[in-house]
């Protein structure tokens, strides 16, 4: 008896029915029954069952991840842009296949969203892996799931096209504009300095989110949107509309088609994420006064590459990368305002003295070619130039010193230039629940020119929770202090603001110095002079050491074992040592 689906001579476009030929479409990656031709078989009996026709099975598959959840209002817009895509890959000619991967929202994720990122795209990665398709579509908001997806994507090296689901709208409070989450920490700290009551912070709390979407300001999602139009792994443009407008949905079904081109054109993910486009994307966190998360995030992705993220050659480039955007919170506006303003093209435009523009994109053109096709541009107020910039350097700022040998980062600019040089007494918490039991303590020992530190709240310590934005201790609060410097080696919200140094490395947990730091020891810190330094006697931390010598963390079982035997420090991204690439290829920036 004939065996269709393996003839000798398979017709033009026949891979899909040709398990020997095939190395695309449904016919890719089949499973294993020890008969490919029966493996087939199968698989196209139940695609079939879905109502699909040998036709429809003879196109690119282009995959779509759905990260739609009813705990991630972030993605509130998922059916619509899904659709969108699915409309631009059949336009194309492609066949859509969406399927459902973990979903994160920051403020729905126990302990942190952090802690899932990696398990994120180790399902991104693996789904990619195991399911037939010639390209994908990846649908992300929320602050780690972008970052997630594109982990997992560049792990794998299908062509890949990276779609946001956008900010949310703004709303109002009493005829002032507000919006997520910049101004819900400045409501809040107003509370906690009783300078409002609870009637006031329960009205604003109902118009802080105006609707589905992501951050309005310059968070930790809008800086990834950012960032994946500048790596050239997004459609140009797509970075910021809001969510719910009809320019995001445009831009969906222009990622669909896209991503089946890709298909096409063999145009893999490793030939967009280039040394080039990783400093393309550096340069606009710096000139955007982006999240601090977004280093550890860049320096993830480029691990799973093969390549090292050289903090101090970032501190270089920011010298010379002044702040032009004026959003919130190192400026005044938002998302939509940047939207109506031009988005990327308007902020890449003033940048292009500082790019790579034989950068590579998803449209198979480089960076300089589309800021070409965008025109020229129009007059406006929310990009600033670069001979009258928002802020004289880059937003972040790497700092060095004994007390943190590995780094730390510190947004210079949304922190208080009285505070930047500044020598103060520690007042030290150990961990986050020693902090959240003694903040507001009418006891508490502590003044405004002290310098607040947190302990064991890095990678290996807590999964590094966004808890590196100290609250003022209450008492001060109400008596009008506004900031302080604060030191930890977590992270901090892309929406916060103030004199705060994160990520410092090594972390407490694993030994660095952090760990013996007491209230009462005297730090400086001199962002001029990229210094944080501990003043303590190398016979006294010895003497410290000996007496309170760090265990390291562990579980028991499941996911936090992993986590907690794998995980590396915050200059390797935070990423599990097993999911880095094998081979080095150098680091980045290239200096």
């Amino acid at each position: 008896m004939v065996n269709p689906f393996m003839t000798s001579k398979p017709a033009p476009h026949d891979t899909a029915i040709h398990p020997e030929a095939a190395s695309s479409g449904i016919s890719k990656g089949l499973t294993n029954y020890g008969d490919r031709g029966f493996s087939l078989f199968l698989r196209k009996a139940f695609i079939k069952g879905a109502g699909y026709t040998d036709k429809a099975l003879e196109r690119p598959v282009i995959g779509i991840t759905n990260t739609g959840s009813a705990y991630n209002p972030c993605h509130g817009n998922m059916p619509q842009l899904m659709e969108a895509v699915k409309r631009g890959i059949l336009m194309a000619g492609g066949l859509p296949m969406d399927f459902p991967t973990i979903s994160l929202h920051e403020s729905f994720s126990a302990p942190t969203s952090m802690y899932l990122r990696n398990l994120m795209s180790m399902d991104t990665e693996e789904l990619l892996r195991a399911q037939p398709m010639d390209g994908v579509v990846l649908i992300g908001g929320c602050d780690k799931t972008v970052p997630a997806q594109l982990m997992g994507a560049a792990s794998v090296g299908l062509p890949a096209v990276q779609l946001v689901t956008g900010s949310m709208l703004t709303g109002s409070h009493r005829s002032e504009r507000v919006g997520a989450c910049t101004d819900c920490r400045r409501y809040w700290g107003k509370f906690r300095a009783e300078e409002i009551d609870a009637e006031e912070i329960a009205d604003v709390n109902n118009q802080l989110v105006a609707s589905v979407g992501t951050c309005s300001v310059a968070g930790t999602a809008s800086t990834m949107a950012c960032i994946a139009e500048a790596l050239g792994i997004s459609v140009p443009g797509s970075a910021s509309p809001p969510a719910v407008t009809a320019d995001r949905i445009r831009a969906a079904e222009r990622s669909g088609e896209v991503a089946v081109h890709m298909a096409r054109a063999g145009l893999t993910i490793d030939r967009i994420l280039t040394p080039a486009a990783f400093e393309n994307a550096m340069r606009v966190l710096l000139a955007m006064g982006g999240s601090t998360n977004a280093i550890v995030h860049l320096a993830a992705m480029a691990g799973r590459l093969g390549y090292a993220l050289d903090l101090k050659a970032l501190d270089a480039m920011s010298r010379d990368t002044p702040v032009l955007l004026d959003l919130k919170p190192s400026g005044d506006h938002y998302m939509e305002d940047f939207h109506a303003a031009g988005g990327m093209p308007t902020l890449l435009r003033e940048l292009k003295p500082l790019l790579h523009l034989d950068a590579l994109t998803v449209t198979g053109r480089t960076l300089g070619e589309e800021l070409d096709a965008a025109g020229p541009g129009f007059a406006q107020s929310v990009v600033k130039s670069l001979k009258a910039p928002l802020y004289p350097q880059g937003g972040i700022a790497v700092l060095h010193g004994n007390l943190a040998p590995g780094g730390a980062i510190i947004k210079q600019s949304a922190a208080n230039p009285a505070l930047m040089e500044h020598e103060g007494r520690a007042v030290v918490f150990e961990n986050a629940e020693d902090l959240a039991a003694r903040i507001d303590a009418p006891d508490l020992d502590v003044c405004a020119d002290d310098i607040l530190v947190l302990k064991h709240i890095g990678p290996k310590g807590a999964a590094m929770p966004e808890a590196g934005y100290l609250p003022i201790p209450k008492k001060l609060a109400a008596q009008g202090v506004k900031d302080m410097v604060r030191i930890s080696d977590g992270r901090m919200s892309g929406t916060a603001f103030g004199t705060i140094v994160l990520h410092v490395t090594p972390e407490a947990a694993v030994g660095g110095p952090l760990a013996w730091v007491q209230t009462g020891d005297r730090i400086r810190l001199s962002v001029r002079e990229r210094l944080i330094e501990w003043q303590v006697s190398e016979a006294e931390l010895a003497a410290r050491q000996s007496a309170q010598p760090v265990v390291e963390p562990t579980a028991a079982r499941g996911y936090a074992h992993l986590f907690r035997k794998t995980v590396m420090q915050a200059d390797r991204g935070a990423d599990f040592d097993f999911l880095a690439a094998t081979e080095c290829k150098g680091s980045i920036p290239r200096s």
